[in-house]
């Protein structure tokens, strides 16, 4: 049974299981021969970045924490409590750096490598569908691929910033505040799934906002993979090989879930 009968054999898709799937089958088929040499630029981009965003995580994770002691160490005479809002407010921040860690990350590395992704994403789908894309010089898919990034760009700096402000207002409302880190991983789940799938949907010349549209009913199977991706990008080390990894389960996303669509159940 070769690797494309495999993916075919699911017989249900957006479920959560299947986004974790996605991932795995991707890490499997990065072992294949012929796929190194689409890796190990973006690799090398990993590293570099990484080195820079770890130092920075680092440096102001410690002066957040710093900042919400000192603040709060002159209320002696609310000593108890302020040592429980000292805790509760630099897990939050804690949690929020990391997640900006996570996303600042994938958006730097994904700009710089998106080309050798695009390629990447091209060789997994006819390597399992047998697809042949229009050829393209390497100057062609540079040129569409970063035009395709800036147009992902704005779309979540834009909704992002809405996003992030909901998020903050809704931090300051008893009760409701406990739903934020849920909203900001699910938010999050959303941008790396519309990022990874988006590489063979180019290649495909389907439309940002047509995939976006499609991936709308596909929830449950963004929740896994976009989540299992987020919790790669925010792990240090991890996060240098998510990427690749995410590439190759996003075109297997997209071949079964998007491009080959089969009955849900």
């Amino acid at each position: 049974m070769n690797k494309l009968q495999t993916i075919n054999l699911l017989k249900t898709i957006n479920t959560v299981g299947n986004g974790f799937r996605y991932l795995l089958e991707g890490a499997k088929i990065l072992t294949q021969p012929g796929m190194k040499r689409f890796v190990l630029v973006p690799l090398v981009a990993n590293i570099i970045v990484f080195i820079f965003l770890t130092t920075l995580l680092i440096q102001y994770f410690s002066d957040v924490t710093q900042y919400f002691s000192d603040f709060l160490s002159g209320w002696a005479w609310l000593a108890y409590f302020a040592a429980i809002i000292a805790t509760i407010l630099s897990g939050l921040a804690a949690f929020i750096i990391l997640l900006v860690y996570g996303y600042s990350f994938n958006l730097i590395t994904n700009i710089i490598a998106a080309p050798f992704y695009g390629m990447l994403a091209e060789k997994i789908e006819n390597r399992l569908t047998g697809n042949v894309l229009p050829s393209e010089s390497i100057a062609s898919i540079t040129v569409r691929t970063l035009q395709r990034e800036m147009v992902k760009l704005w779309y979540f700096i834009s909704r992002g910033f809405l996003v992030t402000l909901g998020l903050f207002i809704l931090a300051f409302i008893p009760l409701l505040n406990i739903l934020v880190p849920i909203l900001a991983v699910l938010w999050g789940a959303w941008v790396l799934t519309l990022q990874y799938v988006d590489y063979p949907a180019d290649n495909n010349r389907m439309s940002f906002g047509e995939l976006r549209r499609q991936i709308k009913s596909k929830r449950y199977s963004t929740t896994g993979f976009g989540g299992l991706i987020l919790l790669g990008s925010i792990i240090p080390i991890v996060n240098i090989f998510i990427m690749p990894i995410a590439v190759a389960g996003g075109t297997i996303f997209w071949i079964n879930e998007l491009n080959n669509p089969i009955i849900e159940g």
